[in-house]
């Protein structure tokens, strides 16, 4: 039998105070207005019996008279094939206009999966943008986060990887969004006819900030029973930095002691628990994770690009409307490169690629302060106009063997092959 409280002591813009005993961390809670209407909540602090509540709505309109009650339960979210191609918000809601959910409900937030599930990332996944599959190689169970500022197109690059990966599953979280954006994803995922396995889940801009911070848990966890079904998810989250700036709104209503710019102390386990969600689960399916985070300022060192480096398997830097070559790493590139679903010149045709677009950069260097350029420094300057508008432009869309063909052919067209350091037998095998 359900208990109520009539004792809500203190109300604030989003938060408000019950006395009660017997609760516990991410319960769901029902207040029951007396004007009616119905309040949702969660439980995210608690003092003996002064329990604080994160109110899923206005707090206007609350009246200390209200009756609480705790659900004993955490939030949860229907799991099930129908969920596919259904845009949803950060309570699982439809707001597509489409039909009731049927499904198995969930909770969330649930702890990351056994370490000794986990199996040894080795297989590549393919998006078709040659700055990826070529050179920082995206792995099936790797967590990776897209470095950005604000402005730069990382949401188109997340579409695109949408679009042309060969994932069985796309689920799709997205964060304190402009209405523009959130149209966006929709539109491309019907234009490009992949919403039939993409599920979204959107929190608007407007929207309360603890709706934010369950839009991960949402998405992982319906994630997490894919897998478990066998099926190869990707999650593509945009924008952590709105989720941590949640937490930070969050942290500040409950009074907490800050840390770095104001962000709680607890941010790097707030991350790292929705990033260790990524895994190829032994005889199943995989989970991997890819996530925009924008750098205010284009600061690195800012707490929230910061901390994720530390969690994440590598990073991609995305300035100029480009992935930069130097500053992206992907860790996990060795277990793939050269592998089954890559080619044994991958590594040798990225590395001379890398190393004479560094040195193309230089001899730009050179011509802008003026100096007279040698012959060798004209085919340099040729490779990188070619470099970067045969590869890092994002509208390239070729598949890795082409990507692979087309480095080889940008090499032959600058320079003789006695000149690009690499094995006689790729050469005899490959230039062309």
């Amino acid at each position: 039998m359900q208990k109520y409280y009539e004792e809500i002591s203190e109300i604030d813009n989003s938060t408000f105070v019950v006395n009660a005993e017997d609760v516990a961390i991410g319960e769901m809670v029902r207040v029951d207005k007396q004007d009616g209407t119905k309040l949702f909540g969660s439980v995210i602090s608690f003092d003996r019996t002064r329990v604080i509540v994160q109110a899923m709505g206005p707090t206007k309109g609350l009246s200390t008279g209200d009756r609480v009650v705790f659900l004993k339960k955490a939030m949860t979210v229907v799991v099930g094939d129908h969920i596919l191609g259904r845009i949803l918000n950060s309570m699982g809601e439809p707001i597509d206009g489409g039909p009731h959910i049927e499904g198995a409900s969930v909770a969330i937030g649930t702890n990351s999966a056994n370490p000794v599930k986990r199996v040894m990332p080795h297989r590549m996944i393919q998006t078709n943008i040659p700055m990826i599959d070529l050179f920082n190689c995206l792995v099936q169970s790797q967590k990776i986060p897209i470095f950005s500022v604000a402005g730069e197109p990382y949401n188109q690059l997340l579409m695109r990887i949408a679009n042309q990966t060969d994932a069985d599953v796309v689920l799709i979280g997205i964060m304190a969004a402009r209405y523009d954006d959130i149209h966006a994803f929709i539109e491309n995922a019907k234009k490009m006819g992949s919403l039939q396995k993409t599920t979204i889940f959107v929190h608007k801009a407007t929207d309360y900030p603890v709706e934010c911070l369950l839009i991960p848990d949402m998405v992982l966890t319906v994630a997490e029973q894919f897998a478990e079904q066998g099926k190869r998810v990707l999650v593509l989250l945009t924008d952590m930095t709105a989720f941590a700036d949640a937490l930070k709104e969050i942290a500040i209503s409950l009074e907490q002691v800050p840390s770095n710019r104001g962000y709680p102390g607890s941010l790097y386990s707030e991350l790292a628990s929705r990033y260790e969600k990524a895994i190829d689960i032994e005889g199943l399916g995989s989970i991997t994770i890819i996530a925009a985070t924008t750098m205010p300022g284009d600061d690195v060192t800012h707490p929230v690009p910061d901390n994720t480096g530390y969690i994440t398997e590598g990073q991609f830097y995305l300035r100029g409307g480009r992935i930069e070559v130097f500053g992206s790493l992907s860790r996990l590139k060795q277990h793939v490169i050269g592998g089954k679903s890559s080619r044994d010149d991958h590594g040798a045709i990225m590395n001379a690629l890398v190393r004479f677009y560094a040195e193309a950069l230089k001899a730009r260097e050179l011509y802008s302060m003026g100096f007279k350029l040698s012959k060798w420094d004209d085919k340099l300057i040729k490779y990188g106009d070619l470099f970067e508008e045969k590869l890092m432009d994002l509208e390239v869309n070729i598949p890795l063997f082409e990507a692979l063909d087309l480095g080889w052919k940008i090499l032959a067209d600058c320079f003789d092959s006695t000149e690009v350091g690499i094995k006689q037998d790729l050469i005899e095998r490959y230039w062309k």
